[in-house]
């Protein structure tokens, strides 16, 4: 008797638990329902985290994307779909490195360990990009610009240190438990996220054209100023500028046969040390002529015409914003990112301003477009040879990015290319893929023969995509993806920043256009 009393009202308590039980979830759900989720069955709940694991299996991928390569133009895992990430390049350093081979396992690609830098690597890789040869038009800013030229070195260093901390914010989202956890993992990725639902790829397409003509740019750039360097580093030889251009070309050829960036890219150390040390001779022999500065030159006034084509030359010698989410996401101390950027972009601007100056009082209203072609002309032919060393050996770089972009978008597009896949199974490069990368060094150089205007190229395409890449999107990015999570001095920044680079971008590139135009109307030489 007392066995089925017990019996009962257990039933009954569990009945009861039972009850208050599902009136609980029936409330919960209710709630949910009305503000617009819907609660989930255990059934769903175990799928929602088996979904928790793949996502979490495959953000451990993406950190292992980039992996070391032998061979340049390889798939890594995934779909390789034509937006499928930036090319990692550096404009006077080496970027990091491609995935493994064409032919590669992904699983084993996946259980590789993308090789991490430390925040001094990063530091390097960072003022290798914006302290390139590239400085060597600052002098000719400051001509058009005088005080305000300097002042805008400062201000571009401050905004160019400040958009690249907001575009490495754009990776992150915070998840459950409020942690900050990388979600995407390139430029172009966050450009696609900022566009979706409506337009999903078409951030990834704006992010690629740009960096497809920024890098063309530079390597036209790179034989403009070859061309340029041994023309007036030995004038009194029968041959023209485009003739020097021609023959640096040539020189150039055997970069559409190079399958890997290995041996170039040892040299890039030493390139960057010959240019640090030109840099050195270049300013010591303006300090030997410290009694013969011109200080009455530099003017408070600009040349209304000429100065936006500075803000372009200006802009475009900070340009690193391409490479820095790879860059980050390679690092060993993720959180030291910030610091690095901070006094990266104080070196470079101390160093700028001070490089500008001094050769401009040097030289006042004679300064060149190229700043070496006032020196000496014993000094000149040294100096300018070191010069076209690293250019030449710099241009296989951007040259190599460019051409992975062009194949990621058109030949690669898993199943859905427009043109045949450049490599065979064996990743032999196959006739076609040969003839996009020769076409590529032929056009370069016939920009380089028709366009030879070191200064106002420079300008062209600061403005064009040194301000896009730089100024415009980061901004946009941000405020599109972080919007609620803004205060109102960040949001007052972000529109502040796309206003003013919109302004520098249209007058520069309008002003640049304008600049060519004359030239080739007058056949104005360099």
């Amino acid at each position: 008797m007392a066995t089925l009393i017990r019996s009962k009202l257990s039933n009954k308590l569990s009945n009861a638990a039972t009850t208050v039980s599902n009136k609980s979830q029936a409330k919960v759900s209710g709630m949910f329902a009305r503000m617009g989720f819907q609660a989930t069955t255990d059934e769903e709940g175990l799928g929602f985290a088996a979904c928790d694991d793949l996502d979490y299996d495959h953000r451990q991928g993406m950190q292992m994307d980039i992996l070391t390569t032998d061979e340049v133009g390889g798939e890594g895992s995934g779909d390789g779909g034509g937006l499928g990430g930036d090319s990692h390049y550096q404009r006077d350093g080496t970027g990091p490195a491609r995935s493994a081979s064409k032919d590669g396992d992904p699983a084993n690609e996946l259980n590789e360990e993308k090789p991490k830098i430390t925040t001094w690597e990063a530091g390097w890789n960072v003022t290798n990009a914006i302290q390139g040869m590239f400085v060597l038009g600052l002098p000719y800013a400051i001509l058009h610009g005088g005080y305000l030229g300097l002042f805008l070195i400062i201000f571009a260093a401050v905004v160019c240190c400040y958009t690249g901390k907001i575009l490495i914010a754009c990776l992150y989202e915070e998840d459950e438990d409020g942690r900050l956890v990388r979600v995407r993992e390139s430029y172009v990725d966050i450009a696609n996220a900022c566009c979706a639902p409506r337009f999903p790829t078409l951030g990834g397409h704006i992010v690629n054209v740009a960096q497809i003509i920024e890098l063309v740019m530079t390597c036209i750039l790179y034989v403009v100023v070859s061309g340029n360097l041994m023309y007036n580093s030995f004038p009194t030889m029968p041959i023209s500028q485009k003739s020097w251009a021609i023959l640096a070309t040539v020189a150039l050829l055997p970069c559409a046969f190079l399958k890997s960036l290995k041996a170039v890219s040892k040299f890039s150390l030493l390139c960057t040390m010959a240019h640090f040390v030109i840099n050195v001779l270049v300013i010591a022999y303006c300090l030997s002529r410290a009694r013969d500065w011109a200080w009455d030159k530099v003017k408070f006034y600009i040349d209304v015409k000429k100065f936006p084509i500075s803000i372009g030359i200006i802009v475009f010698s900070y340009t690193s914003q391409i490479f820095l989410p790879s860059m980050e996401g390679s690092m060993s101390k993720p959180s030291d990112f910030h610091c690095m950027m901070n006094w990266t972009h104080i070196a470079a601007c101390i160093l700028k301003g001070l490089f500008a100056l001094v050769a401009y009082l040097t030289w006042a209203d004679a300064t060149k477009e190229v700043i070496t072609d006032n020196l000496p002309s014993t000094i000149r032919a040294v100096v300018n040879i070191f010069l076209v060393a690293k250019a030449l050996l710099s241009y296989p770089l951007p040259f190599f990015a460019a051409v992975e972009v062009f194949e990621k978008s058109f030949f690669q597009d898993g199943g859905r290319a427009t043109f045949p896949d450049c490599y065979g199974g064996d990743g032999r490069i196959k006739p076609w893929g040969l003839a996009l990368r020769c076409t590529l060094v032929v056009f370069t150089l016939l920009m380089a023969v028709f366009v030879p205007h070191f200064a106002l190229l420079m300008g062209l395409t600061g403005s064009l995509t040194g301000a896009g890449l730089c100024f415009l999107l980061p901004s946009l990015f941000h405020l599109r993806l972080l919007w609620r999570k803004l205060l109102w001095h960040q949001v007052f920044f972000d529109v502040a920043i796309f206003v003013i680079g919109g302004i520098c971008s249209i007058s520069g590139f309008i002003h640049s256009m304008e600049g060519l135009i004359e030239a080739f109307k007058y056949n104005i030489e360099e």
